[in-house]
């Protein structure tokens, strides 16, 4: 079996138990959302891990943090960041760190004109259909905002650029993201047509483990 890439869609928010569209902002998890993110980093705590990758949004930055409280290897996940004030002067203390890159390319769809609206509120104007093709479907976006399609082609070329590498050297990589990035991922992992993709839902703080080998994938249950 060949390396490994877990998946993660981050805890609940905040505004995720207000029901709010969120998209860019940056919300923190709800208490909910913590301990999902613990349980589900209890699920992959025998798993080995090289390299993480996160969005820039806090909601994704906790679930990672808190999914590796767990971890077999013991592995302090650290930020990375250019600034070399950050830097670690320590070979021992590096050998004790996991590498946490942060990409705004992993960030869930941008909501426009939508986000911070509640979503029940927002169907009783829009109708039902329309809030549901702005949520749901592969093209439409919602006003001022992107589509899982316009998501995609942030999110799909810097898998490729930045986490694939990684698989392709035999390393194994953790995401912890948003549902609509790791939508987008999961329907070029899977090659799942535009049809498809509308009916993949991906539950809060629950990982998706892929093995990556000879160029092919393969889904592995947990």
């Amino acid at each position: 079996m060949g390396p490994k890439l877990i998946l993660m869609r981050h805890g609940q928010s905040v505004w995720n138990k207000k029901n709010l569209f969120t998209g860019w902002v940056d919300i923190p998890l709800s208490e909910q959302g913590v301990q999902e993110s613990i349980h589900g980093g209890k699920k992959i705590a025998h798993l080995p891990i090289d390299v993480a990758f996160t969005s820039s949004l806090i909601r994704a930055q906790m679930t990672l943090a808190l999914a590796l409280l767990h971890h077999a290897s013991g592995k302090v996940p650290t930020f990375l960041h250019t600034d070399q004030r950050h830097a670690i002067h320590s070979e021992k203390t590096l050998a004790s760190m996991l590498p946490v890159t942060i990409a705004w390319e992993l960030n869930e769809r941008m909501y426009g004109t939508l986000q911070g609206l509640n979503k029940q509120e927002t169907a009783e104007q829009f109708g039902d259909e329309q809030v549901h093709r702005w949520r749901r479907s592969f093209d439409e976006a919602p006003p001022g905002g992107e589509s899982l399609q316009m998501t995609a082609q942030r999110t799909v070329p810097y898998f490729h650029s930045a986490i694939l590498p990684h698989l392709k050297a035999g390393r194994h990589v953790f995401v912890a993201a948003h549902g609509n990035s790791l939508r987008s991922i999961v329907m070029e992992i899977e090659s799942l047509s535009p049809d498809e993709v509308v009916s993949l839902e991906i539950a809060t703080g629950e990982p998706l483990i892929y093995s990556y080998e000879h160029g092919q994938w393969t889904k592995i249950p947990l």
